[in-house]
């Protein structure tokens, strides 16, 4: 009697094992393969949303910052669907968006349901205590080093070459458009948000008005000091959270001495 008692006390504990572990498998997010022709597109809070003809139905897309086109042919990484989400930067609510990596050909963004949506509603990449955001927000405002006395820089050749002055003037012509600009690196704050954030100075813009330093992201690394020709896509009023709010910012940079 003994041993049948314990028999179907392993049984009992078996079947429970058993129903934890498909319960927790149906509950895993499934991903959601995206590729076909752009419908619609917007920008907000420095992402991309795309609405996409995914074979036979229209699907919503939330992507990293990205230039795209309407009627554009687009693969993207699969992704996990979210329904009646928010984006605090676009204002809007979306019966369904599938939130993806990026482009299927870019380097892979590995993030999870949870952190993608805290990225869509404007804490991207935010520590999860106080004391790490402390620390990137110390990171992340490193006193710049003194610039050297003769800071007038040339400006860069080429029909979308500017000087950082012409950029703030010309920044809502330029919107989402190739600009090329020449100047001194003044700041390079690292690995914030999986980007390299690197300041430019050339000599021409107000420090008053605050258009006398350029900010791009990249994954390049240039050194502080040196003088530089950088090429990128500008964007106007981004909103990172956190603290990270750009009038003007210039996004996946290249940078070259």
């Amino acid at each position: 009697m003994k041993h049948l008692v314990k028999h179907l006390f392993l049984l009992i504990i078996f079947a429970v094992l058993t129903a934890q572990q498909v319960g927790a498998a149906d509950t895993k997010p499934k991903e959601v393969p995206l590729s076909g022709k752009v419908l619609e597109t917007m920008d907000g809070g420095g992402y991309t949303y795309v609405l996409l003809q995914n074979g036979p139905e229209k699907v919503w897309a939330a992507i990293p910052l990205t230039k795209v086109k309407v009627g554009q042919q687009l693969s993207l990484m699969p992704g996990f669907e979210m329904k009646n989400f928010t984006s605090k930067g676009l204002n809007r609510k979306f019966d369904k968006v599938i939130f993806s990596g990026g482009l299927a050909n870019a380097e892979k963004i590995e993030m999870s349901p949870a952190a993608i949506k805290a990225v869509h509603q404007g804490v991207p990449g935010a520590p999860q205590n106080q004391a790490g955001a402390k620390a990137q927000a110390a990171k992340a405002e490193k006193p710049a080093p003194a610039a050297p006395k003769n800071q007038k820089v040339t400006k860069a050749k080429g029909p979308n070459a500017y000087t950082i002055a012409e950029i703030y003037a010309k920044s809502k012509k330029l919107e989402k458009k190739q600009v090329v600009v020449r100047g001194r690196v003044v700041r390079v704050s690292q690995k914030i948000m999986k980007k390299n954030w690197v300041h430019l100075e050339d000599g021409t813009g107000s420090k008053a008005k605050k258009t006398a330093d350029l900010v791009f992201t990249t994954k390049n690394l240039p050194r502080e000091g040196d003088v530089v020709t950088a090429s990128g896509t500008l964007y106007n009023n981004l909103d990172f959270g956190s603290g990270y709010r750009y009038n003007v910012l210039i996004q996946d940079a290249k940078f070259r001495k």
